[in-house]
């Protein structure tokens, strides 16, 4: 499939993330909440596939294309914009030091289709590149990572969605590292094998 197509599929998506809830839920804040939180959970999908197979070759992934990258920023851009329509319109205070990580992580995420291309057309170098790719799978695991932690953990009983279903997310986000440094170790021991 062209990354054309898988991107116009990844976007219906979303709209259709949009159109179930609007339909179940109704027009309302907690509608939106509700519509920010799956389709944060539609960027965790996507993001799993690429922490666990950026570094494969695309004979492995090839309904995720070559623009995996462009289509993660994609996705989750739309999830920025409707996490930022929630907070303006329920007047939530943002605090400055506890925004920078994620901050940090959306202008990474942003960043890594220029990158990608940069490397593709030899403006960077393969090494700086992989550099940069390794360092961002393991910055936005991270923030997957304290996003469902205080959830579970109770300190924010305002971002919705059930204490089992974030145990669940956060329990899954926690299996995709131990996999990726599962097939590490494996990688290692066939290296020196």
């Amino acid at each position: 499939m062209s990354p054309k197509r898988i991107i116009i599929f990844f976007v219906a998506l979303e709209f259709a993330i949009v159109l179930i809830v609007f339909f179940t839920e109704g027009y309302s804040l907690t509608a939106l909440q509700t519509t920010t939180r799956f389709s944060g959970r539609l960027s965790l999908f996507l993001f799993s596939a690429i922490f666990l197979l950026y570094n494969k070759p695309a004979t492995i992934i090839p309904w995720l294309s070559s623009k995996f990258y462009l289509l993660f920023t994609i996705v989750h851009g739309i999830h920025l914009i409707e996490l930022f329509l929630f907070v303006y319109l329920s007047k939530i205070q943002l605090i400055p030091y506890r925004i920078a990580g994620g901050f940090l992580a959306y202008a990474y995420i942003f960043a890594m289709p220029i990158l990608q291309w940069y490397q593709a057309t030899g403006k960077i170098s393969k090494r700086t590149f992989l550099i940069l790719e390794h360092i961002f799978v393991y910055y936005i695991w991270l923030i997957f990572f304290l996003t469902y932690l205080p959830r579970v953990q109770g300190n924010m009983p305002q971002a919705g969605g059930s204490y089992l279903e974030n145990v669940a997310l956060l329990g899954w986000v926690s299996t995709l590292l131990g996999m990726k440094l599962s097939g590490l170790i494996q990688f290692q021991k066939k290296k020196t094998g």
